[in-house]
């Protein structure tokens, strides 16, 4: 999915949009990411459920992990989808803002810089009033749990679940669906902050959240400055490979 021109014409597949259709409407896409992400939720806990059977109360296996990760990220993409076709022009790409350039490449180095410069700076000041809390073994925890759950043949496939399933799916999901919707009606600046917090506080990690809402001010407003997805994507998936390397 590469934009060569500005122009708009139509690619071969259907990479570009041929005109910019008016954004789905902030209440109906309010609704369906409210509705989809509670249905997610149901879904991942199924699978854990079933899957990892007496011992579900513990940490599950990587596999059933992913497992539970598609079941909620296809529940996403079916009422994104869906939504276009009710809602939209009936096309993700165009809705969503779901295309890249090729400079959407340099996006990666912004994420690694992210990660390596400005997750510290909004981390030090916490560090040094409550060391315990926001040392940096506390804050890789998540990730080296993973790290430490995946092996062999599984590496591959969490580096392709951290590096290209979440940025993708998590940018269509917050910044497609939700932000540029809800930017359409209402100030845009409010907006980036509302939905940087949201992405923030439903990764259920506390510790986590001043973090994620830095960086997710940084998906949003490349997200807003570009009117497409291309840099937010390229973004997160440099934020999450450095994060994923650091746990190594």
């Amino acid at each position: 999915m590469v934009d060569s021109a500005r122009s708009g014409a139509s690619l071969p597949g259907g990479f570009l949009p041929s005109a910019a259709p008016r954004p789905i409407d902030a209440q109906t896409a309010v609704t369906v990411f409210v509705g989809a992400w509670l249905v997610a939720q149901i879904v991942a806990s199924v699978v854990v459920a079933v899957l990892a059977g007496s011992d579900s109360s513990s940490d599950p296996a990587f596999s059933v992990t992913v497992v539970a990760l598609a079941g909620a990220w296809t529940t996403y993409l079916v009422a994104m989808w869906t939504t276009s076709q009710r809602a939209g022009s009936g096309s993700m790409t165009a809705d969503y803002g779901f295309w890249f350039r090729w400079v959407d490449v340099l996006g990666l180095g912004v994420g690694v810089l992210g990660n390596l410069v400005l997750i510290r700076l909004v981390y030090l000041p916490l560090e040094a009033i409550w060391p315990a809390t926001f040392s940096d073994d506390r804050l890789n925890e998540n990730a080296r749990d993973l790290v430490d759950r995946a092996s062999g043949s599984s590496t591959v496939l969490l580096v392709l679940v951290v590096v290209i399933g979440a940025p993708v799916v998590e940018e269509l999901f917050y910044r497609g669906l939700l932000q540029r919707s809800l930017a359409s009606r209402f100030n845009e600046g409010a907006v980036l902050v509302v939905v940087a917090f949201v992405f923030a506080v439903v990764h259920f990690r506390p510790i986590e959240i001043p973090g994620l809402f830095v960086i997710g001010l940084v998906f949003g407003f490349a997200a807003l400055r570009s009117g497409r997805l291309g840099p937010a994507i390229m973004i997160h998936a440099g934020f999450n490979a450095t994060g994923l390397l650091l746990a190594l």
